[in-house]
């Protein structure tokens, strides 16, 4: 741990400070492998390629105790899945299954894990996994319709059941899934996939609770009040007041008009809260995004303006409060859709967040990135692909953005064209840095990326995007960057578009650049 004064200070029991360093590497250690184990033994390319999954460590009150360095949005909303699993009365040996956005989920692709750890027979913490399926039913392929007007369109929604006891998994709930999915072979190996990092999970924990005996639970206290103490000396020195911002979504993908996103942001000491009063009511689109999604966009931003050196875990969201009214677009109610709430609307909000931090401190905050997901899914009865294509950063204070890479809430890689074309019937044409997308400025915007591809088969086409109407702003005098383009053959198509197309057509997405940083002139002078 960095920080010698307080390392010191989160000596719990008998544990000094090197044995709590040791042990909260080997606690990161633990999702780390179960990341990796879950990794090499799926089978989609979306797991295995771009690595779409997130496993973490919790303790038996729920409370994050470490990460694997994964998607930000999958691990900001995890909490709320193991605190609705608990609420289960979960026994020993159980795992629970669920992806309902409304009970702890992001939404429906996203299938949670949640098992508990009891080498005693006794609950000392959960093991969680959390993995984007390439489909799990609904109206269109890859199930992320950008048409759908309520959750039921968008696939099978899994509630809080138990999926495994005492080793065994249940094989009826398994076949429910698996009936209600396209290419249920596949969707059964991403499964035991995750089934069998949380199994490596629950070994590893149990390896060290033999090594270290109860100082393993008080390093589970210990790392939280750790994080917890150094995030509120990182929140102290941004200067109190209240900072409003405030944003749009571009449509919903029943109506191109703009959806108002607003926040106030009230640093008062050690403490901040995030309030969205003003945000535009639920929507009909898929773009309502869960209250769990919008509060793992705010933790990841105050995470983005405070030392990333602090060991992400609960202690870095007890000194964050968010607030936003019962119905509106970022805490919707049944049967709102939801499935571009995770993947766009995070992106949204985390950057409406980052441009309200920025009037309190202007050096810690970089240009707006691309700000979207660019997610393209083409998918028919027999096979279903998903990306999200990366894009520009904004320029830092001081340095310049980053080229064709994920931006904000997501952290994928990218599907290798190989693995892309010996998998799907798809053909890549061309995948490029968009050249000069990126604003000007002391310090250039990133580039965005331009890709292609051709399909070889009939199938349907969806798209969810952002910035294609308006652009990445840039900051202090820096241009913004372009905006992003959806093409489907010769014709411009707008940012959430789902249709059905035949063999030969070619999908082209060019994805926005980052805003610059500082006046342009200012780069010669220096």
């Amino acid at each position: 741990m960095t920080g010698e004064d307080n390392t010191a200070d989160m000596t719990v029991s008998e544990l000094d400070a090197v044995e709590l360093e040791i042990v909260r590497n080997q606690l990161k250690n633990v999702a780390e492998e179960m990341g990796e184990v879950l990794v090499r033994g799926a089978s989609s390319p979306n797991i295995t390629e771009r690595r779409d999954c997130s496993t973490a460590l919790f303790d038996a009150a729920g409370r994050m105790v470490a990460q694997a360095e994964h998607i930000p949005v999958h691990l900001g909303a995890m909490p709320g899945a193991v605190e609705t699993v608990r609420k289960q009365d979960p026994q020993p040996g159980e795992t629970y299954i669920l992806n309902d956005p409304f009970r702890g989920g992001t939404h429906l692709p996203d299938i949670t894990l949640v098992s508990t750890v009891a080498p005693n027979d006794v609950i000392v913490g959960y093991v969680v996994s959390r993995a984007h399926h390439a489909d799990v039913g609904g109206m269109a392929p890859g199930s992320m319709p950008a048409g759908a007007r309520d959750i039921q369109q968008e696939g099978l929604r899994i509630p809080p059941v138990r999926f495994e006891a005492k080793g065994t998994i249940d094989d009826a709930v398994e076949s429910l899934v698996l009936a209600n999915v396209r290419n249920p072979t596949e969707r059964r190996a991403d499964l035991r996939a995750q089934f069998g990092a949380n199994k490596r999970g629950r070994q590893r924990v149990a390896a060290l609770l033999t090594d270290h005996g109860d100082k393993l639970l008080d390093a589970f206290d210990a790392v939280i009040d750790y994080s917890r103490k150094r995030l509120k000396a990182e929140l102290a020195d941004i200067p109190d007041g209240t900072y409003d911002a405030s944003g749009v979504m571009e449509g919903d993908g029943v109506t191109d008009e703009d959806i108002p996103i607003s926040v106030t942001v009230t640093v008062d000491g050690s403490a901040i809260e995030v309030d969205f009063t003003g945000t535009a009511v639920q929507v009909a689109g898929n773009i309502n995004a869960p209250l769990a999604v919008a509060k793992s966009a705010i933790y990841f931003v105050v995470r983005t303006v405070t030392d990333p050196e602090i060991p992400p875990n609960h202690g870095c969201y007890e000194p964050v409060t968010v607030r936003a009214p019962t119905g509106c677009l970022v805490n919707p109610e049944p049967p709102a859709a939801v499935v571009g709430g995770n993947v766009e609307t995070s992106q949204r909000i985390a950057d409406v967040t980052a441009s309200a931090l920025a009037k309190a401190a202007p050096e810690r905050v970089p240009a707006q990135g691309q700000g979207t997901m660019n997610n393209l899914i083409i998918g028919s009865s027999t096979f279903t692909y998903y990306e999200t294509i990366g894009g520009g950063t904004g320029a830092n204070p001081d340095s310049d953005g980053l080229s064709a890479v994920q931006v904000g809430m997501t952290n994928t890689r990218n599907t290798p064209i190989e693995a892309l074309e010996a998998t799907y019937p798809l053909h890549v044409e061309r995948y490029a840095v968009r050249r000069d997308s990126g604003g000007d400025g002391q310090y250039e915007g990133g580039d965005g990326i331009v890709r292609t591809v051709t399909l070889q088969e009939d199938a349907t086409v969806s798209l969810l995007s952002e910035r294609r109407q308006h652009t990445p702003n840039g900051s202090l005098g820096g241009t913004d960057g372009k905006r992003g383009t959806n093409i489907i053959d010769d014709e411009t198509v707008p940012s959430k578009v789902t249709r059905e197309v035949t063999a030969g057509t070619k999908v082209t997405v060019e994805t926005p650049g980052g805003g610059g940083y500082g006046t342009p002139d200012s780069a010669e002078t220096e």
